[in-house]
């Protein structure tokens, strides 16, 4: 029952700090015009490289109709190329255009020097802990 109990609190300390520094992080993205749907989507887009309209309305958890917003701005901006799905006719593949992969990388960088100098002011210890979380993580994070 302790180990359960630890577990619960190390998981509400770690759900606190993660959604604190994933509000920082979006707060250091470039001011543009894109919203954070819009971003989210063109980044879901670029790290699976094309999807169909349908799994990236999964992908994000929104329903279709919300998704077609969310394109049809993308695509107004040049972020997203619609291309016709080689076997189904009836079907669209979504692409990021060069403009949208840079405006990804935009936010990539502007997200990686952030973080990067806040981590600069910590002790080496304290990065070895946090490169430990970081595999930690991402090992939690692929088991679901």
């Amino acid at each position: 029952m302790a180990e359960r109990t630890t577990a619960l609190q190390l998981a509400l300390g770690l759900r606190e700090a993660i959604t604190r520094l994933n509000r920082r992080l979006r707060q250091a993205r470039p001011v543009g015009d894109l919203t954070m749907a819009q971003l989210s989507a063109l980044t879901s887009l670029e790290l699976a490289g094309s999807l169909r309209p349908r799994e990236l309305a999964d992908v994000e958890r929104v329903q279709p109709p919300t998704m077609t917003k969310i394109i049809a701005k993308l695509e107004e901006r040049g972020m997203v190329l619609r291309e016709p799905h080689p076997t189904d006719g009836r079907q669209v593949i979504l692409r990021t255009t060069a403009q949208g992969r840079q405006a990804y990388e935009q936010v990539q960088r502007a997200h990686n020097e952030w973080l990067a100098d806040h981590l600069a002011d910590l002790s080496a210890e304290d990065l070895e802990i946090l490169r430990r979380a970081a595999e930690i993580m991402q090992r939690v994070a692929r088991a679901a």
